[in-house]
């Protein structure tokens, strides 16, 4: 516990208090490593200055991120520092090279795509490895175009298996809209792609796709070598369940019943399926959409 004046900012109180606190650019609201997390009495804090507010305009902070170096209060509040030493420092001057709304880790509810080629395996296994490389990027960009223009961005990519994330970046009225778009759009990309397959490698691809709809933490890993947009949570685990699922019925677009509910009246599916999916608990209710 420590006290402040009303004239104090955080950040003063915390160095009165002989608590050091990172501040990279000398408090001045240049950088985001005073950052702080306000777990109680936000209203005690003043509204934003200027300075803050462009920061946080630009890095996506939610409400309760506050930058200590400008934030000022009227009253009790408790707070969690999440940058403590020069590790913290590294990997947040490193966050300002990425997309707004993932530099920090999020909670939010978005639509998961999961999509998989049905018949790769067996073509990378008679494939020289060069080939097969050259022929994933020239996947990964047919479908990244489409995932793209339907305001979804890629999350990962493991051999032939790509994760898309929806209602991340660009806000969308129907999230699940989008991404049952983009499972079809992508299958009707398939039509020219397996032109080219067939005229090169006497082979054609098929895909399955699996979407479903929830709430899942999603940021920027850095391992210092490699970063990209990570989600994860029960819901991207289920989603990667329900794009296996299509194997046991024999279909090629499978959704989860809580992205079923956010199309109501808009798709209309199929067949009902029950399954148990691996990792899970229960039986879930999967619906066929058709491609």
């Amino acid at each position: 516990m420590m006290s402040a004046t009303s004239e104090d900012t955080v950040l003063e109180a915390l160095r009165k208090a002989g608590i050091n606190q990172i501040n990279a650019c000398g408090g001045d609201a240049r950088c985001t490593t005073c950052r702080i997390y306000v777990m109680e009495g936000l209203r005690n804090c003043r509204s934003r200055n200027e300075k803050e507010m462009l920061v946080a305009e630009k890095m996506g902070f939610p409400e309760d991120i506050r930058l200590a170096c400008q934030t000022r209060i009227k009253g009790d509040i408790t707070i969690k520092r999440p940058v403590i030493d020069e590790l913290d420092l590294k990997i947040v001057l490193k966050q300002f090279d990425n997309l707004p709304g993932t530099r920090l880790g999020r909670e939010k509810e978005m639509a998961i795509l999961f999509v998989d080629i049905e018949n790769y395996t067996q073509f990378a296994e008679m494939s020289p490895a060069y080939d097969v490389v050259h022929v994933l990027n020239r996947y990964y960009q047919t479908m990244n175009e489409i995932i793209v223009q339907h305001r979804g961005i890629i999350s990962d990519v493991a051999g032939d298996g790509i994760l898309a994330l929806f209602g991340l970046i660009e806000e969308s009225e129907n999230p699940v809209l989008d991404a049952v778009y983009t499972a079809r759009d992508m299958n009707g990309a398939l039509t020219q792609f397996n032109g080219y397959l067939k005229k090169m490698f006497e082979w054609s691809f098929s895909i399955r796709s699996g979407i479903n709809f929830g709430k899942i933490i999603v940021g920027n890993f850095d391992t210092g070598t490699m970063r990209k947009i990570s989600a994860i949570g029960d819901a991207v685990n289920i989603a990667s369940r329900i794009e296996n699922a299509n194997k046991d019925f024999d279909t090629k677009l499978l959704i989860s019943q809580s992205a079923k509910q956010k199309i109501e009246g808009l798709i209309r599916h199929k067949k009902l399926h029950r399954a148990r999916l691996k990792g899970t608990s229960g039986e879930h209710l999967l619906y066929e959409v058709e491609i």
